[in-house]
């Protein structure tokens, strides 16, 4: 069993930052994959970024690539979201997920289509408001 508590969401102006954070309990963050999905409203959820176990991995979703960066605090047993130059279309619940043993890991790592029903455990989110 797998808990995830996301914190850090908030308002900001468009430009700003803000650093995510998804707390885990109950399995070291090394050992499990660990993505960021956002949904906005009346929009379907969208996978944002990945890091997969050992660190070593991680993967941007086009529409964030070079201003948002995913991280791992193993001490804390965390997995971090820095967003920086946001802007309005960025806008929505930020959720993190946990996939314990994906059939296809770089599917889930890398945000492919499908990745996201091998996530096994789901925080409830954080709101992300940008204003313009």
């Amino acid at each position: 069993q797998v808990q995830l508590v996301e914190s850090g969401g908030g308002l900001v102006q468009a430009g700003g930052s803000l650093r995510l954070s998804c707390a885990a309990s109950g399995r070291p963050v090394s050992m499990i994959a660990v993505g960021w999905f956002r949904q906005a409203p009346g929009k379907e959820r969208e996978f944002v970024a990945a890091i997969g176990w050992g660190g070593s991995t991680t993967y941007h979703a086009d529409s964030v690539k070079g201003r948002f960066t995913i991280s791992r605090d193993n001490d804390k047993n965390t997995v971090d979201l820095q967003m920086n130059s946001l802007k309005s279309e960025d806008t929505a619940v930020y959720i993190c997920a946990a996939a314990l043993h994906p059939t296809n890991y770089f599917n889930v790592v890398e945000g492919g289509k499908g990745g996201e029903f091998e996530y096994d455990y789901w925080g409830q989110g954080t709101q992300v408001t940008v204003s313009s």
